[in-house]
């Protein structure tokens, strides 16, 4: 068995599952190439994790991503986190402990959210307005 890990990142309700193991650098989402992220103005919030812990650190591991759930920007931010994630998670237990430090103190100090999930959901609607909090308007006469 190669050695493997897997993490999750989440947002919302999307939820993005890397499987990270040793290789040559590929970086896959959905079995396509990271370059074709949809929306273009997002696809550097995916290079982020990579840019911020460094390209060389990912040379020699795979990264296989699977998304569902939610919208664009919530994917797009899941899969960020999902990256992050897994790398720690690999160098921790495959690398050595201090280059995995290095890589999560670089993350937690330009995002918090890259290692930590939000929790924040969607509040549900209620009735008696178009919203969660909102209300119709009321008169009076």
């Amino acid at each position: 068995m190669s050695a493997s890990v897997q993490c999750f990142g989440k947002k919302k309700t999307a939820t993005a599952v890397a499987h990270c193991k040793a290789g040559r650098g590929l970086l896959k989402i959905n079995g396509s190439p990271i370059e074709l992220v949809q929306p273009e103005i997002l696809r550097l919030k995916v290079y982020e994790p990579l840019l911020i812990a460094g390209v060389d650190k990912f040379a020699n591991v795979d990264i296989r991503i699977r998304v569902s759930g939610g919208g664009h920007t919530s994917q797009v931010y899941a899969i960020r986190q999902a990256i992050a994630k897994a790398i720690v998670a690999y160098y921790q237990k495959f690398v050595d402990e201090q280059s995995k430090n290095e890589i999560k103190a670089a993350l937690v100090q330009y995002d918090r959210t890259l290692l930590v999930a939000d929790p924040r959901r969607a509040e549900p609607k209620k009735f008696g307005g178009k919203g969660a909090r909102s209300k119709y308007q009321k008169s009076y006469r």
